[in-house]
């Protein structure tokens, strides 16, 4: 069933797999990237790191957009205190992918909902758990060289190939591939938003 948003939503990101999961979950919105330089954020404690980045991506295209309710969202990994971000080589990739293997991490995602015209803006971080299995390295050698690594934080898609790696997950599945859907879906009918 179609889930119309009123006012109408926008994700303020154009991470494919946000949209694709937003489109599982029957809701309608429209696509405007944020082009905030997340690269000029300085990195602090993972959870408001990841709920700094959704907001102020939600706040550069709400700006802009003010009587739309705006979503923003960024996942992150974290494995201790170390943040792992998308990797740059197979080198990068693999040594993300030794530092995960059989243990466990966190995946954080925040997400800001924020419709300035009536001054509301709710955001959240939504934490993950997820064991990996003890990685050979030709398992690591195979995977490094498939695409699907580079694009990713940690280095891994749940969602694609890298179903393989993931022993256990405790918490929300849609979380670990980019938005904890339950939550905003949550956040939106408690305002009223969904039709």
């Amino acid at each position: 069933m179609i889930k119309h948003i009123n006012p109408p939503l926008i994700l303020a990101s154009q991470s494919p797999r946000r949209k694709e999961l937003l489109e599982q979950a029957g809701l309608t919105f429209t696509v405007v990237p944020s082009d905030i330089n997340e690269d000029d954020v300085t990195l602090t404690e993972p959870s408001h790191y990841a709920r700094y980045l959704a907001e102020a991506k939600a706040l550069d295209i709400s700006a802009r957009f003010p009587d739309n309710w705006v979503l923003g969202a960024d996942t992150i990994v974290v494995a201790g205190q170390r943040i792992l971000g998308k990797p740059s080589s197979v080198d990068e990739a693999r040594n993300m992918l030794r530092l995960l293997s059989g243990c466990t991490h966190d995946v954080l995602t925040g997400y800001c909902l924020i419709l300035k015209n009536r001054g509301i803006a709710i955001s959240e971080t939504v934490r993950t758990q997820v064991l990996f299995k003890t990685l050979t390295d030709e398992e690591i050698t195979w995977y490094v060289n498939t695409p699907e690594p580079y694009d990713k934080a940690g280095a891994y898609a749940i969602q694609g190939l890298g179903t393989f790696l993931v022993k256990r997950i405790e918490g929300s599945y849609t979380n670990v591939v980019g938005l904890p859907v339950c939550e905003v879906i949550e956040t939106l009918t408690a305002e009223g938003a969904l039709s």
